[in-house]
C-alpha cells in the first residue's frame, strides 16, 4: 500500500529525481543542492525526510512510476552485505539484483549505491570517500550507474588522519566512524552535513557531498542529451 505525503503539485522547473530506499535523506540533500526536485520512497515512515515523500515498497514503486522521473537513485538496504550483520548472524534480503532490473526497465539514468561488502555484486562501481570532498570521515560508498549516466573514479587521498575505534568517543585529531551506537551525534551531524538526522539516520546515510558530486554529473548528462522528462 502506498501512502503519499508532501508531494509537490506545483510546476517546478527543476529536473525530478527519485530517491529509493531513502531513509532520512542524506542522498536527497546532495541531489537537492545540485539542483534536483527530489521525491523519496521508503517502505517505512520517514518523518525526518526533508523533501517530498511516498511510503511504498521501492522496487514496486519504481516499476510503476520510475519513468516519470528524470534520474533515479537507489540505496538498497546494505545490511545483507555489512560485516557487522554477518558477524551477528543476522539475515536480511538481498535487493541489489531486483533493484537493478527495475532501474534498467525505466529507461532513465540511474545510480545504485551500497557498501564494500556488496562490491562483487556491483558492475563497475565508483568508490567515494569523505576526504575526496573535504568531509572528515572515511565512509566508503560504492556507486554503480546505468541508463547513460557514468562517473569517473576520483583520486582517493591516503587515509592520513587516525580514525577513532568504533563506538568510542572521538579524540582530538581523529575522524569518527559514525556507525552502530556511536557517540557524538552533534559532531556527526556537522561533519556529515545532516543537521536534521538522529543517530539511526546518520549511521546509514550517504554524506550529501557524495550525491552533490553525482547530481552534478547527472545534470550535465540531462543538459547534453535532452533526456529530461519532467518539463
Amino acid at each position: 500500500m502506498t501512502h503519499a505525503t508532501h508531494i509537490r503539485r506545483d510546476v517546478d522547473p527543476r529536473p525530478r529525481l527519485l530517491d529509493l530506499f531513502c531513509c532520512q535523506g542524506g542522498a536527497a540533500k546532495g541531489y537537492a543542492d545540485a539542483g534536483f526536485d527530489v521525491t523519496g520512497v521508503d517502505i517505512h515512515p520517514q518523518p525526518r525526510y526533508p523533501y517530498s515523500f511516498v511510503q511504498a515498497e521501492a522496487v514496486a514503486f519504481v516499476l510503476e512510476h520510475g519513468a516519470e522521473f528524470d534520474v533515479i537513485h537507489a540505496s538498497p538496504p546494505c545490511q545483507h552485505d555489512s560485516d557487522c550483520q554477518r558477524l551477528q548472524g543476522n539475515t536480511h534480503p538481498d535487493l541489489i539484483a531486483p533493484t537493478r532490473t527495475a532501474l534498467q526497465a525505466t529507461g532513465r539514468p540511474w545510480v545504485m549505491e551500497n557498501v564494500r561488502g556488496a562490491v562483487p555484486k556491483l558492475v563497475g562501481p565508483v568508490m567515494l570517500c569523505g576526504p575526496m570532498f573535504r568531509v572528515a570521515t572515511y565512509r566508503h560508498r560504492y556507486f554503480e550507474t546505468g541508463g547513460g549516466l557514468t562517473l569517473n573514479q576520483p583520486h582517493h587521498p591516503p587515509h592520513l588522519v587516525p580514525q577513532a575505534k568504533m563506538g568510542r568517543p572521538i579524540p582530538p585529531g581523529h575522524y569518527g566512524q559514525f556507525v552502530g551506537n556511536f557517540s557524538g551525534v552533534d559532531l556527526a551531524r556537522r561533519v556529515m552535513g545532516v543537521p536534521w538526522m538522529n543517530r539511526d539516520g546518520i549511521r546509514e546515510c550517504i554524506p550529501p557531498a557524495y550525491t552533490h558530486h553525482i547530481g552534478t554529473a547527472a545534470l550535465a548528462l540531462l543538459t547534453a542529451t535532452g533526456l529530461g522528462v519532467a518539463a
